[in-house]
């Protein structure tokens, strides 16, 4: 496993749109109009990692680790996550887990073996930052695939640790590649104490109708209608928040990435999740467009700047 600070300027909002990753078109890029990565260093030893930390974490000492989904290349991780970051104006200190994605829409298979090769890894980078004294708290966010990563992680760490590390208190699971099923029974085993999970779904999401028509035709967690039972029930009985996000539109065709480009949901990451609150239809203002059924709370996403912004990430990489 591999440690990297990774440095990505973002062109000022005059030039750009909430939710848009500007590729670079040439090279160098232009940063007034793209996004640019402007620093790399590899953090060679524990000990500078916990450098990196300390010297950017928030005074609220908050930590957000972010795991990428199916067919994301590396770059495309570490460029939607700096977007994420700074679209979202939250404060967090950012770390992004990577895994070895083929970045190929026919190696679904290969990029699901790969999430189970990188569990034992990514429940270490969990553990040490849930065990280093400077952070208060961390949260979890994984998107598509990568919520079988992290639940799988979760999971390995309950039954290892008897428990969850306390300081994991907030886990959302946006577009969850997760058969239904299988959920249900990882949740359980988390335990009693386990983090608040919230989840962001949309039944027009087309990417999981494939993995739906791959998997058995068994329901997707990140396609269903928390509004109808019997799910409505038990995401009630088990606390857990669903963000409906399918009257939403976003440039996306096949609507699997709603969470990071919808302008409305960027903003309910950082004014909302990230503090903690628990999320209610009063809350959000969007106009009805958003349902949110059950109960819970959770915390997100990254830190923020300005004009061509830099948004500081640390990346491992496995």
């Amino acid at each position: 496993m591999h440690a990297t600070e990774i440095t990505v300027s973002i062109p000022p909002e005059e030039n750009r749109q909430v939710g848009q990753v500007q590729w670079p078109k040439r090279l160098p890029p232009d940063p007034s109009t793209e996004f640019a990565t402007t620093k790399v260093r590899t953090l060679t030893d524990l000990g500078e990692v916990r450098g990196w930390l300390k010297q950017h974490l928030p005074r609220n000492r908050h930590v957000l680790i972010f795991v990428h989904g199916f067919n994301n290349r590396y770059e495309d991780a570490v460029y939607r996550f700096a977007q994420i970051v700074h679209d979202s104006h939250a404060d967090v200190a950012p770390i992004l887990f990577t895994w070895p994605s083929r970045g190929n829409v026919l190696d679904y298979a290969y990029d699901r073996e790969s999430t189970n090769y990188s569990r034992t890894q990514l429940e270490e980078v969990l553990r040490r930052a849930a065990q280093d004294p400077s952070v208060s708290d961390v949260t979890i966010m994984a998107h598509s695939m990568g919520s079988w990563l992290v639940t799988e992680a979760l999971r390995q760490m309950a039954i290892r640790d008897g428990r969850v590390a306390p300081k994991i208190r907030n886990v959302i699971l946006a577009s969850p590649d997760l058969d239904i099923d299988v959920f249900r029974r990882q949740s359980q085993e988390l335990g009693p104490s386990r983090p608040k999970l919230t989840l962001f779904v949309s039944q027009d999401d087309q990417a999981l109708s494939v993995s739906r028509h791959i998997g058995g035709d068994i329901d997707r967690l990140g396609q269903i209608n928390p509004a109808t039972e019997p799910y409505r029930s038990e995401l009630e009985k088990a606390g857990v928040t669903v963000l409906d996000l399918t009257a939403l539109k976003s440039g996306d065709p096949l609507n699997h990435g709603k969470f990071a480009e919808s302008p409305e949901v960027v903003r309910v990451l950082g004014e909302r999740l990230v503090a903690g609150q628990t999320i209610t239809d009063g809350k959000i203002g969007v106009g009805g467009r958003l349902g949110v059924v059950a109960a819970g709370a959770a915390q997100t996403v990254g830190s923020a700047a300005s004009l061509a912004a830099q948004a500081p990430l640390t990346v491992f990489s496995h």
